[in-house]
């Protein structure tokens, strides 16, 4: 099975069976994380009731053993510090109800608003909002409540679809502002305790815990990249936890609570499997749309696939691992590096190839045996970079330069 495409490259592994969260509807068919939606007529008020923070007895004794061991704080403090920097996200968009079947476009039908909600949380004294991308798509209007009640309009500055990310400002003063402390996703490990404050389902800055059940997953963005080195915990995450932070046992944001799994029972709530983007990446496409309303992500216009010892032996590569180029998308970067990609379709060990292109060994001197690898060095990298690639053709051995392009808005087959 074939994996998704992320700066123009195919990756071919799928982790699991990942469920993109959207605030209005799915995201690449899955079940929406992001909010409650209410859709009609937006003159009826909606009441959102305050509860206090509840976890299950059993992962709360579990994470409060844990932080205690390491000195860390309790879900208690944690809460008490940084739930007054979650928001909860109303975003009000306009939507049009299909066709009559009977009738089609005869009988018009009137434009209905909609809302839903989501969670956020404050990053600095601006004013700057970090959500998730598929909380606001598509928004006439944002508003975000404070934990005083204070309600404010929000300006979007920017949104970054490939990671799931948007970035709201409001003019608040910088007083009424608690940006929480934004900490280091590379340091995190499993079995760590976590807790996760957002808005289920409505219920504002309701306070979840559990631990970090795996690292280094893998799931797919609304605009259907891939989004690398999740963060999978058992916190409770539900409708209306999208964009909420999920918090380290020193009350820092390691990610962004973006989507679940529903694990194949066929209904749409939490079954302990919720995922979260890390927060170092979250860091970088922030400051990219806050400097400049949008983040860029560099493309190369290939579609590779790993190479092991087994697929070297089988086609007599010239070397043990690296990336074999399938395909090579035209005006690309890749195509103006002069990659060749393959000719022939076979189909090994159940997994079908397409052989008889270059095989990518490095990237700026540096060894790559893997298409995550290759992407961790282009995240590093952006669009109008030059690059230089050293390929087998054959057993000819190349040296190729190119610069890099921009990634297209969605994966191109």
């Amino acid at each position: 099975m074939r994996g998704s495409k992320m700066a123009g490259m195919a990756s071919r592994r799928i982790v699991g069976r990942a469920v993109a969260l959207a605030a209005a509807g799915a995201v690449g068919g899955g079940l929406a994380l992001g909010g409650a939606a209410l859709a009609g007529d937006l003159g009826d008020e909606t009441t959102v009731q305050e509860v206090q923070p509840v976890a299950p007895p059993a992962a709360a004794s579990q994470v409060a053993a844990q932080a205690s061991a390491r000195g860390a704080l309790s879900i208690a403090a944690i809460y008490r510090r940084d739930a007054p920097g979650v928001v909860q996200v109303t975003s009000t968009s306009i939507v049009r109800p299909p066709s009559d079947p009977f009738f089609g476009d005869l009988l018009p039908q009137q434009p209905q608003t909609e809302q839903s909600l989501g969670s956020g949380f404050v990053i600095d004294k601006a004013g700057h909002i970090i959500t998730n991308y598929h909380v606001v798509a598509g928004a006439r209007t944002v508003q975000v409540s404070f934990s005083d009640n204070d309600r404010l309009k929000a300006r979007v500055v920017g949104t970054d679809p490939s990671t799931d990310v948007a970035v709201l400002q409001v003019a608040a003063r910088s007083r009424a502002l608690q940006p929480l402390p934004l900490g280091n996703s590379d340091l995190v490990s499993v079995g760590d305790p976590v807790v996760a404050i957002g808005n289920p389902f409505g219920y504002t800055r309701t306070a979840t815990s559990g631990i970090v059940s795996a690292l280094q997953r893998q799931i797919t963005a609304p605009n259907s990249y891939p989004i690398d080195h999740v963060i999978q915990t058992d916190a409770a995450l539900n409708h209306g936890n999208s964009g909420g932070p999920l918090l380290n046992g020193e009350g820092q944001v390691i990610g962004v609570n973006s989507q679940i799994s529903t694990g194949n029972t066929g209904g749409d709530g939490n079954v302990g499997i919720g995922f979260a983007i890390p927060v170092n990446t979250v860091k970088q496409v922030a400051a990219q749309i806050i400097r400049s309303g949008k983040a860029e992500h560099p493309y190369l216009g290939v579609t590779l696939a790993d190479v092991d010892t087994q697929l070297a032996h089988v086609f007599n590569f010239p070397v043990k691992t690296g990336l074999l180029v399938e395909t090579v998308q035209p005006g690309g970067a890749a195509a103006r590096a002069g990659l060749h990609g393959g000719t022939t379709s076979v189909v090994v060990a159940g997994e079908s190839y397409t052989i008889g292109g270059d095989v990518i060994v490095r990237i700026d001197g540096r060894r790559i045996a893997t298409v995550d690898q290759l992407r961790d060095v282009l995240d590093t990298m952006k669009p109008g970079d030059r690059v230089t690639l050293e390929v087998y053709r054959g057993r000819k051995h190349l040296t190729l330069t190119t610069k890099l392009g921009r990634q297209p808005p969605t994966p191109r087959s």
